[in-house]
């Protein structure tokens, strides 16, 4: 029996995923056009003529080996202007130029243009002859948000309508379609193109990603296969190189190359430390320092009252511990009133969970289409580096709304980019999210629904003794100040009067405060003498009465009205029984809702 024959091998094999989807839809002569974001100006892995691998930049791979058979390869970005790949093409372009110079009366062969408008006018002119003559052609327009920047439509310029014009009828050209021509544009964000080219079903948008475990590992393997390079590695670095492939999630080939080169090429030891300083340094750079790790030697057993909070997220750090993202929550809405320790409840968590923790900054921008631009740069980062947790500090605020108005609809835009990363359950238990809020009820209830915000964890204030004591314990640690809780006046521990665990920490400090100038105030001993005490003897450590007395003098603020509507907030929002305080349990959800309305009313906050 005659065996059956090997398929032929894959000559895309070799791509990276972005690559072989350009290359398959290409073939099927429907499109032409193609936007090839994210990643971009990071090195793409290829291979060289022998048959083993490179890393080259993205223009040198298109030009190089995705468009190795084109005929011609132009590149053009504002800056250079049109660049050719090799001479010949360039020197056949000249010869057509003086054509065009000699029929439209222009003298570009002088000195070429580098607008848009002139520029696709000539390569419009020229891909037309040259198509004709059954040339293949390939065009790389670099920093395409230059050319057909995201702004509203009454606001282009005259320029930018010119350009974006000329792009969908090259698109939807039928000569260009039916002819061996590809035009790839080439764009970090695709939130800063022109909304309506990227919304034409005549183009087809293409992610670079940043490299997953195993394509670090390839390359980590391949730096350190030259010639000495694995032996002196080994010679300076704590971090196995698997060990590194494994910590560098969320950086790229060119960052990782900067990490090796930092040990063979200065010598500069590599520990797990080290390796984790440069990680945050190099992501809160690309992340344009809108993402900011959150790092804190506190675990949650620092955290006062709040015990069933507390267990729940020890039972979610250790199902990220022992492998098990698919039961974690999608995400957490923390909730309640001011000074209960929200935003420090979620960064103890960070303490517990062994992933890294980031914190989203503000990322809103006065210029337009720079907003959406830096939070897709984020949510990109954030799918690179999972697992971690996000948290989000005053989320109402931060996350808009879809129906936001007076905003050229930055808002709603945002909102959806939000929404669709916090639904997406290929990242269950991989990308965590925190927001965090003391107005739950401003937050749309497209975020705080089941598959995004998941878990609403309600946080109040200390109801018993028992919980004002351990409360007042950890502030105590926190701000430094050691007494026996006999000498702690009774008024910080009776409950007549609610005190927040901010309220404590910035009582404790201002008792601290009065104890150091009282002993700046102090009589010193003289030289060698034994008179006055010294300075700590003197007052520099709180007692009762340095206590008592901060205690008589302080006046908490007091927003009753707003307190009250953040407790009941908070109330309506969790979505566990047992985390609610006894005397919240019983409340008529009716009549709850019913008083919210009626508080918003009263502080005119409707």
């Amino acid at each position: 029996m005659a065996e059956t024959p090997a398929p032929p091998a894959d000559p895309l094999a070799h791509y990276p995923t972005w690559a072989r989807e350009l290359a398959r839809r290409y073939f099927t002569k429907t499109i032409n056009q193609f936007v090839v974001h994210g990643n971009v100006r990071d090195l793409v892995p290829s291979e060289d003529g022998r048959g083993g691998r490179v890393y080259v930049p993205l223009r040198q791979f298109l030009a190089d080996d995705l468009f190795a058979g084109r005929d011609i390869v132009v590149f053009y970005d504002r800056s250079d202007g049109i660049h050719f790949q090799d001479v010949d093409s360039r020197r056949d372009f000249n010869r057509a130029l003086s054509g065009y110079d000699t029929i439209f009366g222009t003298e570009y062969a002088k000195k070429l243009p580098k607008d848009p408008a002139r520029v696709f006018a000539l390569l419009d002119n020229y891909f037309r002859l040259r198509l004709a003559d059954g040339k293949r052609i390939a065009l790389v327009v670099d920093y395409a948000e230059t050319i057909i920047p995201m702004s509203e439509a009454a606001s282009y310029s005259t320029e930018d309508r010119g350009a974006l014009v000329t792009l969908q009828k090259w698109a939807n050209d039928p000569l260009l379609l039916r002819a061996d021509f590809t035009l790839v544009l080439v764009a970090e964000n695709l939130g800063d193109l022109s909304r309506p080219f990227i919304q034409s079903p005549y183009n087809a948008e293409l992610e670079v990603g940043l490299p997953a475990f195993d394509q670090r590992q390839a390359f980590v393997s391949w730096f350190l296969s030259a010639d000495g390079a694995r032996a002196r590695y080994d010679a300076l670095s704590d971090v196995p190189d698997l060990a590194l492939a494994q910590n560098t999630a969320g950086l790229g080939y060119v960052q990782l190359r900067s990490i090796l080169a930092d040990v063979l090429e200065n010598g500069r030891r590599l520990t797990f430390e080290t390796l984790s300083e440069k990680k945050k340094e190099l992501i809160e750079a690309e992340a344009y320092g809108l993402l900011e790790f959150v790092e804190t030697d506190y675990t949650l057993d620092m955290v006062a009252g709040h015990a069933e909070a507390k267990d729940h997220l020890r039972a979610a750090a250790e199902a990220i511990k022992t492998g098990r993202p698919d039961v974690m929550p999608m995400g957490y809405l923390v909730s309640g009133p001011v000074g209960t320790g929200k935003t420090f409840l979620v960064t103890t968590f960070a303490g517990e969970i062994g992933i890294p923790m980031v914190k989203l900054k503000n990322f809103r921008s006065q210029w337009q289409g720079v907003t959406e631009g830096n939070l897709e740069k984020i949510l990109t980062l954030l799918r690179a580096m999972n697992p971690v947790a996000v948290m989000i500090d005053e989320a109402d605020a931060a996350l808009g709304d879809r129906s936001s108005q007076g905003d050229s609809g930055v808002s709603s835009r945002v909102f959806g980019q939000i929404a669709q990363a916090m639904s997406d359950t290929r990242y269950r238990g991989r990308i965590i999210w925190f927001l965090v809020t003391a107005r739950p009820d401003l937050m749309p209830v497209d975020l705080k629904r089941q598959g995004r915000a998941e878990e609403h964890i309600g946080l109040f204030y200390p109801s018993t003794r028992e919980d004002r004591e351990e409360l007042l314990q950890v502030m105590m640690r926190k701000t430094g100040v050691d007494l026996p809780l006999d000498d702690v006046p009774e008024a910080l521990l009776d409950g007549e009067r609610t005190y927040s665990g901010a309220d404590m920490e910035a009582l404790l400090t201002r008792a601290k405060f009065r104890a150091a100038t009282h002993a700046l105030d102090a009589p010193h001993p003289a030289p060698g003498g034994d008179g006055a005490a010294g300075v700590e003897d003197a007052g520099g450590a709180v007692t009762a009465d340095v206590l008592q007395a901060v205690v008589d003098d302080f006046v908490p603020p007091s927003y009753p009205l707003q307190v009250e509507l953040q407790n009941l907030a908070a109330v309506l929002e969790c979505t566990s029984l047992s985390m609610l305080p006894e005397r919240f349990r019983a409340l008529d959800r009716e009549a709850t809702t019913r008083r919210v309305a009626e508080l918003k009313g009263l502080i005119g906050d409707r």
